[in-house]
Order: structure tokens, then C-alpha cells, then sequence
């Protein structure tokens, strides 16, 4: 029986590449699909989960979550990595929908409505899980499991010298997501940045005769430029795809369980995820994070299921 699964994100172009993935994968059921504000504000986010979902047509259509502006006012987003409308500068038109569910709104029903039966995977800031717990604290019973993609364990961030994107993005959800007592697997920026792409990858795609190689082929040239115009690299990476690899095949990366917080102040330290990992620590670990990735295997199991979806398309 399929996994079901709910996909929060923040539609950027490696949030599409999870999409793709997912939503074409035999093992996951998508229930639903939540936009929140991060690689762009929020309308703009609603908008380009209904644009990938629309272009890609997937056999069973998930419900789609709108996002609302944080509480929280980050002072940048990443329009310079994924483009002014967050899909490399596509142009794609949709309509706005007339009724629209709130995210938090629609992940509580979710979970709800499948007592343990549902994944909740993040691949943008944790606005919208943080706003579903205090809308009903006891889905926190009913979740399956919770998978994060953000954070550094090392101390080096992408926004910031110790900050990942999606965390400093809403330091505060994070921090009231990070001291749930949910199931937490966390896969940070250490072990997404350990799978990069050359421009080959291009070529790996599937075929552009296909609804899924259209899309991708419209958006991932925008990637590489944008990483050697604004970067200065060669290389990309696509963390929100290494996330759902993480979903599907657990057993590609090496895990440890830690204890983990969020630093939500301070000039230099804004949105660093720390880690307690002294040897004879009090802290019980609550959250199993990724520390390594098979990278050639993880690779192997992106190109894998975007074919796939190539194939359905």
C-alpha cells in the first residue's frame, strides 16, 4: 500500500524536481501539497504549486494548501537562485483558484483524517507545521513521521556563515517544530550539498516530448546559471530532491540521534540549528539526522524517479 504523504514547500525550482519525484512514485500517495512563503513570498508560493501540479498532471491530483505570510519578516529570499517567480523565469500562467484551503488548515485535516498513516516531508521553512500544531495540538499523535529538510550540523550555512535557507527563513516555527515530540528525521544541508550535479544532468533528463521533461527542461538550465552568475559554480545542488530520496530509501544514509535547537536571535547567530553533541551530554537525543549520503546512489535514485515520471507523462 502506498505511503501517504504530505509535501510542504516553497516553489524555487528543486521543490518542482521533488514534485516530480513524488508525485509519480508508486510507493507515496500525495495527499495534499502546501505552499508556504520562503524562495518566494507567498502568493507567488500558492501560485507555483498550482503551476508545477497543473503542468505535471499527475494521475491523482493532491489538494493544494495556500500559504500565508509569516509572522516572522526575513530580510531575503532566494529569487536570485530560482528567478523572479520562483520557477526560473517560466512565465507559467495559471488561474487563481477560487476556494483555496489554508496550508495549516489542510495538513490538520490530513493527518486527521489518516490517524498515523501520513508522512509530513518540509522542504521550505516551517512556518505552516508550526501553525498546524497550534491549531490542533493533538495531530502531534496522530503523525506518522515528520521529515525536515534544513539545518547545518556542521555550522555552516547557505544564507547565512551559520544559517541554512529554510530555517532562518522562520527561526521561531522552526525552533516550536524542533522541541515537538514528533518523529523527526532531519536531512541538513551537510548531506544535500553532498550530491551535485554538472551540466550532464541536463542531458539525463527525461525527453521534453514529455509533460515532466518540459518542465524540468524550462526550469534547470536557470539553476546552473544562477549558481555560476551568482555562486561562482559549476555545480548544483537540489537539495529538496535528496529529501525525498531520504523518504523513499533511508537505508542510502547514515543517521545519529541528536538533540537539536534553534538559535532565534543574535547578530551572527539567527537561524543556526545547534546540536548537543558533547560525549557525556544530558540531552536525550529527539531527532534522527542525517550525517552521510551514498551520494552516487542517492543520485541514482533522483535521475531514476524523474524518468520514471517522464515515463507517466
Amino acid at each position: 500500500m502506498p505511503r501517504k504523504i504530505i509535501i510542504d514547500c516553497d516553489p524555487g525550482i528543486d521543490d518542482a524536481v521533488a514534485l516530480t519525484m513524488a508525485l509519480f512514485d508508486p510507493r507515496l500517495e500525495v495527499v495534499a501539497v502546501t505552499a508556504v512563503a520562503g524562495n518566494v513570498p507567498a502568493d507567488q508560493a500558492t501560485l507555483n504549486v498550482q503551476a508545477i501540479i497543473e503542468k505535471l498532471d499527475p494521475p491523482r491530483y493532491p489538494r493544494l494548501g495556500s500559504a500565508t505570510a509569516s509572522d516572522w519578516s526575513p530580510s531575503v529570499d532566494a529569487r536570485h537562485i530560482h528567478g523572479e517567480d520562483g520557477l526560473g523565469n517560466a512565465g507559467f500562467q495559471v488561474s487563481k483558484l477560487a476556494r483555496q484551503h489554508p496550508s495549516e488548515k489542510l495538513i490538520c485535516d490530513e493527518i486527521r483524517a489518516a490517524p498515523g498513516e501520513v508522512t509530513l516531508l518540509c522542504l521550505g521553512p516551517l512556518t505552516n507545521v508550526a501553525r498546524a500544531l497550534q491549531r490542533d495540538p493533538g495531530i502531534i499523535g496522530d503523525l506518522g513521521r515528520l521529515v525536515i529538510m534544513g539545518g547545518s550540523v556542521n555550522g555552516i550555512g547557505n544564507v547565512t556563515p551559520c544559517a541554512e535557507f529554510n530555517i532562518y527563513c522562520d527561526p521561531i516555527s522552526a525552533r516550536t517544530v524542533f522541541r515537538s515530540i514528533t518523529t523527526k528525521t532531519l536531512v541538513p544541508l551537510d548531506v544535500t550539498s553532498q550530491i551535485a550535479w554538472s551540466l550532464d544532468l541536463l542531458d539525463r533528463l527525461p525527453s521534453e516530448q514529455t509533460r515532466a521533461g518540459s518542465l524540468l527542461r524550462k526550469i534547470l538550465p536557470f539553476t546552473f546559471r544562477a549558481y555560476r552568475h551568482e555562486l561562482g559554480l559549476e555545480m548544483i545542488h537540489i537539495h529538496d530532491a535528496v529529501a525525498v530520496a531520504a523518504t523513499l530509501h533511508p537505508e542510502l544514509f547514515t543517521t545519529s540521534e541528536l538533540s537539536g535547537d534553534i538559535e532565534t536571535s543574535g547578530d551572527l547567530t539567527q537561524g543556526a540549528t545547534i546540536f548537543d553533541r558533547r560525549p557525556h551530554s544530558h540531552n536525550r537525543g529527539d531527532m534522527e539526522v542525517a550525517l552521510e549520503a551514498d551520494a552516487a546512489g542517492v543520485a541514482d535514485v533522483i535521475v531514476r524517479s524523474l524518468l520514471e515520471a517522464g515515463r507517466q507523462t
